[in-house]
């Protein structure tokens, strides 16, 4: 069995992923802030996480585990160094100093990279068949990050677990709110496929100290390029419609106060990724995640993100717009969406040039 290096940018959301690769003895370095990289360097992280007929959570604590776990800065990282790579950060942050610089060394470096955005990289848009990546450039905060990419050695993994950090804890401490599974789909090169595989493999073997309870938040790889855009449902009829034109709400409040206008939105959504080419298989059906959101009781992180005055969020909401308008496709209550974080976001920036001038 191999044991595989791994870089995965992001060590809030990353450190999920990577307490699930740590198990399997795998080595996982961590590309964070300078006091992040300090702490995870002398105490590794802690992932907190429901356990299902358990009544307390379990903590998974990275020094226990058989991997390694590092941390490092962005312009310390050499991607060649690396097996697989994985994208954790929010897509607004790929065009940050630094950050630009390492991405364009890990597409010159060719080695596979998995995304865990909420956001599929431009590249991912072009490996979908009779889609114009180029269309939906406005989607992106900076598009030109993505350029140097091949698109065969780039895949998309979906970012279902939900996770937070919990103000309380120091921030190498992650709280899983959401237990559910990251779902990836192929790259074009079997070398590659064969990675993602033995790390399915790896991830399904673990078990806690008692040599019986299984953890949750597995990895299942599909030959589907639509799997992993399952998301994109949910987040239209529940992340975005946090967003409020006075403030923001729970995503509870958001997919339960008007049920059938969000089972609209889903169903929506849901047949966009169908025009695009998934099936409905492919997708999660409205009412099992209908109820998994009664579960979510805070406000989505771009509704957050919004209200704290950010300049950039990640547009996935723009994103569906624009590759339904390519199908012919429209929705009043997705424009409606799109227009509100548009207003808010030119607002925000506003504010930065009041405060700068």
């Amino acid at each position: 069995m191999s044991h595989y290096k791994i870089l995965i940018l992001g060590a809030s959301y990353g450190s999920l992923l990577a307490s699930k690769l740590l198990f399997g003895g795998h080595s996982v370095t961590l590309v964070c802030l300078p006091a992040e990289a300090d702490l995870i360097n002398s105490e590794g992280f802690r992932v907190r996480m429901p356990i299902r007929g358990r009544e307390q959570p379990v903590l998974i604590d990275s020094r226990d585990l058989p991997g390694k776990v590092s941390a490092v800065s962005a312009a310390d990282a050499n991607p060649a160094n690396y097996d697989l790579i994985g994208l954790a950060m929010q897509e607004p942050q790929y065009g940050s100093p630094g950050v630009r610089e390492l991405l364009e060394r890990i597409a010159k470096s060719r080695v596979p990279c998995m995304s865990i955005m909420n956001m599929p990289p431009l590249p991912y848009i072009a490996r979908l068949p009779g889609v114009d990546a180029s269309a939906v450039k406005a989607a992106y905060t900076d598009p030109s990050v993505w350029s140097a990419f091949d698109p065969g050695t780039l895949t998309l993994c979906s970012p279902d677990p939900q996770a937070i950090r919990p103000p309380e804890e120091k921030v190498n401490f992650l709280h899983v709110t959401l237990p559910t599974n990251f779902k990836v789909a192929r790259f074009d090169s079997e070398s590659s496929n064969a990675i993602l595989l033995q790390l399915e493999r790896d991830i399904d073997a673990i078990r806690m100290v008692d040599g019986e309870t299984e953890v949750p938040v597995k990895l299942r790889f599909h030959d589907s390029l639509f799997v992993p855009l399952a998301k994109w449902p949910m987040l239209m009829a529940g992340n975005y419609r946090c967003v409020t034109a006075d403030g923001m709400r729970t995503a509870q409040e958001a997919v339960h106060s008007d049920l059938e206008q969000s089972r609209a939105v889903y169903e929506f959504v849901s047949d966009v990724c169908i025009a695009l080419g998934a099936k409905r298989e492919d997708l999660v059906p409205f009412d099992k995640y209908a109820a998994a959101a009664k579960s979510l009781a805070r406000p989505a992180s771009v509704a957050r993100a919004l209200i704290n005055g950010a300049p950039n969020v990640e547009r996935a909401d723009k994103l569906v717009q624009l590759l339904a308008r390519q199908k012919g496709m429209s929705h009043p209550v997705v424009d409606q969406i799109v227009a509100l974080v548009d207003r808010r976001l030119e607002s925000n920036r506003q504010k930065i040039k009041s405060a700068v001038a």
